[in-house]
């Protein structure tokens, strides 16, 4: 099945190549996006309809039938040997391209006015298809994508876990050609480690400010669905709340907020909770009791630059993004809300008095407890360094424990991080353990007026290595990258 699924994704990227109106990455997995959740809510539909029957229920359809996958997309003729396959009489060239973009795709986006609230799969039908629009021009290759995706099931949990799995590459190869590649695509492995730490539980209001892709939520999901503990299986109360009334999430672009209702509905979220918006547009002031959250798992955008106006909801005025989002989240916790947020190693050490009132809030506020050092090359093609701040809200700092990840290889696309990498430093937190690469900073012996958290490994003598001089150029056109996104951000204020 895997291979069949591989080979079907690569014949339809290979026609996607070839048609005049997708030229990136980005318009292969939103083209790519739209068609398979045609294909996924289509077989939604006879998975209800089946179920209705067994216990004697009507259904009624979701999709009127003359825009219902097998009315449009891939009618069936029965052939006299009982087989069925594809009329291939069906709507193909202009009149395929016509019928999408000016009868269909406006039939789904009505959807978001007609729907009975933002949780329904309906509203969800609505937000996609007013963000999407069909980029090929061509209705013959259309059509031959169309015909491809039939092919593919999402009727078992092998079959949809296959289908997340292969999404999930688009997403990671999509993030690597970019300028940005930490901006839709945390490595897993990461994703899964911080989770892990972070330790969700079943009834827990679980957020992402900055969900990207939703890797972060798609993997609580997993991890909540797939604990030990429940080897029988979830309850049917259970099963409601992760559905229902688990994870949360917010994004700002379009495109990446499309990718992440995609990549939920793939894991197995019929009606995932994402809000379409800019998070930081959102006052401080204004959150409220009912608004926080019990767990906070994110990888907000870093060396991003916010105008005047939003950096007017927070207390401490800043443009870096990252900054503005760890005050957010923050203040979105619950008294006793734990966070796994991964943010640039220098804030740790910066001496800007925003970032140092930062500091000295988080520290306050909150219980600091664990900080993951990252090597760099952790999120290829992003030229930083990072770490991760694990906190629980309602009490200040004391200690910190330290954990420097130092690996005997350089990362990078072609050798990414992997869970065993991480492994020790999971094993050693649980005891907060000291080691060669672990240390307990007592909070009382940092300078008080900088509040520096400054990761110095104690336990090791640094041993400084000569950089290639191809390492040493890499590192420079990174640079050179994030300065030109730095101008391109101060350009639009003037």
């Amino acid at each position: 099945m895997e291979k069949m699924f591989e080979q079907t994704f690569k014949n339809i990227d290979d026609i996607l190549h070839k048609d005049a109106g997708c030229s990136s990455e980005l318009d292969y997995v939103e083209q790519t996006s739209w068609i398979l959740f045609l294909k996924y809510l289509d077989d939604l539909e006879r998975d209800r309809a089946t179920a209705a029957e067994l216990t004697q229920r009507s259904y009624t359809p979701i999709i009127d039938e003359k825009f219902q996958w097998t009315k449009w997309a891939a009618p069936k003729l029965r052939q006299a040997n009982g087989t069925v396959k594809i009329d291939y009489n069906a709507l193909t060239g202009d009149d395929l391209t016509e019928f999408v973009n000016n009868k269909l795709f406006p039939y789904l986006k009505n959807f978001k006015q007609s729907a009975q609230g933002a949780d329904t799969i309906e509203y969800k039908i609505g937000e996609i298809f007013s963000e999407l629009k069909n980029r090929l021009q061509s209705g013959y290759n259309l059509r031959e994508v169309i015909n491809l995706v039939d092919e593919l099931r999402f009727r078992t949990h092998a079959e949809k876990h296959e289908m997340s799995h292969l999404y999930e590459s688009k997403i990671k190869n999509m993030g690597n050609a970019g300028r940005n590649g930490g901006e839709y695509y945390t490595p897993r492995p990461l994703i899964t480690t911080i989770v892990k730490v972070v330790d969700p539980k079943i009834g827990d209001k679980i957020y992402d400010g900055a969900c990207g892709s939703a890797g972060f939520l798609c993997e609580a999901f997993n991890y909540l669905k797939n604990r030990p503990s429940k080897s029988s299986g979830l309850s049917t109360k259970e099963t409601e709340i992760l559905q229902k009334h688990s994870f949360f999430g917010k994004e700002k672009k379009s495109l990446a907020y499309i990718i992440g209702i995609m990549n939920m509905i793939l894991h197995g979220i019929e009606a995932p909770n994402i809000i379409h918006t800019n998070t930081l547009a959102e006052n401080l002031a204004d959150i409220q009791e009912k608004d926080r959250y019990d767990v906070v798992l994110a990888n907000p955008p870093f060396g991003g630059k916010e105008r005047a106006e939003v950096q007017q909801n927070f207390p401490i005025k800043t443009g870096e993004t990252a900054s503005l989002f760890l005050q957010h989240f923050i203040k979105i916790l619950k008294a006793g809300g734990r966070a796994g947020v991964v943010i640039k190693n220098t804030f740790l050490s910066n001496t800007d008095n925003a970032t140092i009132a930062i500091r000295k809030t988080l520290l306050e506020s909150c219980n600091l407890h664990t900080v993951l050092d990252l090597p760099g090359g952790t999120f290829t093609g992003a030229g930083v360094k990072t770490v991760v701040l694990f906190f629980e809200k309602g009490k200040p700092t004391q200690k910190t424990w330290f954990y420097q990840l130092n690996l005997d290889r350089n990362l990078g696309k072609t050798n990414p991080l992997n869970e065993d990498d991480l492994a020790e430093f999971v094993k050693l937190q649980k005891t907060f353990a000291n080691s060669e690469n672990s240390w307990t900073v007592n909070i009382n012996d940092i300078d008080q007026s900088t509040f520096d958290l400054s990761v110095k490994n104690p336990n090791k003598n640094e041993v400084v290595q000569l950089r290639s001089p191809h390492e040493i150029l890499k590192e420079m056109k990174a640079l050179d990258e994030e300065s030109t996104d730095v101008l391109e951000s101060i350009r639009d204020l003037i």
